[in-house]
């Protein structure tokens, strides 16, 4: 059986094979961040699955090509300051201090907000078992708000499906900036792509996908996402 380091090589090379992976800085994080780190004991055989996976409480880690699709689409640069909503087990946050904090120069910080509180320690002792706890900070709360005392951001990324974008999260994108969320309903989305410049928003649509609901006071409510 290949090692997960030999797993992890293969299928980030065969995501470059398909195109989904195209920025260097992109690669070496996929290459480099353990994903098997990031999930269940139980399901450790499967991290490199291209496929989403449970890790409790109802949530997921996105598969590995959607994780390399947003990061691309969000494009982070060594020293940004970054806003997740949504860390659920850590593993995208890592990706994103592996590029900010940890390549090149360095010095960027990833800020991550998890609305549940038990999913946010899980979140903390991956990112510590990973060595990405110093790059990132845990928060728990409703993340549609964001995080306005370490605003504002170089990029912002949503990885649960809002119906709009949550506009403290805009406010919170500094100019330039860049971003990134699935848009749509509880069941279908695409990517939404902001690039704000020079007090401009510049909206693109990127792929379609499907999300668990972006639970808060922009998003869904908990009545909402369990109705049906």
């Amino acid at each position: 059986m290949l090692s997960f380091h030999e797993q992890r090589s293969r299928v980030v090379e065969l995501l470059v094979d398909a195109g989904y992976l195209r920025n260097p800085r992109v690669i070496k994080a996929l290459l480099t961040v353990p994903r098997e780190l990031f999930i269940p004991e139980e399901m450790k055989k499967y991290a490199y699955h291209d496929t989403p996976l449970p890790i409790g409480w109802g949530q997921t880690i996105s598969a590995i090509h959607m994780v390399a699709i947003m990061t691309e689409e969000l494009d982070p640069e060594p020293g940004n300051k970054v806003l997740e909503v949504g860390t659920g087990s850590g593993y995208q946050a890592a990706v994103l201090a592996e590029i900010v904090a940890k390549q090149d120069t360095g010095g960027g910080h990833v800020y991550s907000i998890e609305r549940i509180s038990e999913l946010a320690s899980f979140a903390r002792k991956n990112l510590e078992k990973a060595g990405y706890s110093e790059h990132v900070t845990v928060l728990v709360g409703d993340g549609t708000l964001g995080y306005k005392e370490a605003a504002p951001y170089d990029r912002v990324i949503v990885t649960a499906a809002a119906p709009d974008i949550p506009p403290p999260l805009l406010e919170q994108l500094g100019d330039p900036g860049v971003l990134v969320a699935p848009v749509g309903d509880q069941y279908f989305q695409r990517l939404l792509i902001v690039e704000k410049r020079n007090g401009r928003n510049i909206k693109r649509w990127g792929i379609e996908c499907v999300f668990v609901p972006l639970i808060g006071k922009y998003g869904w409510s908990v009545e909402e996402r369990w109705k049906n």
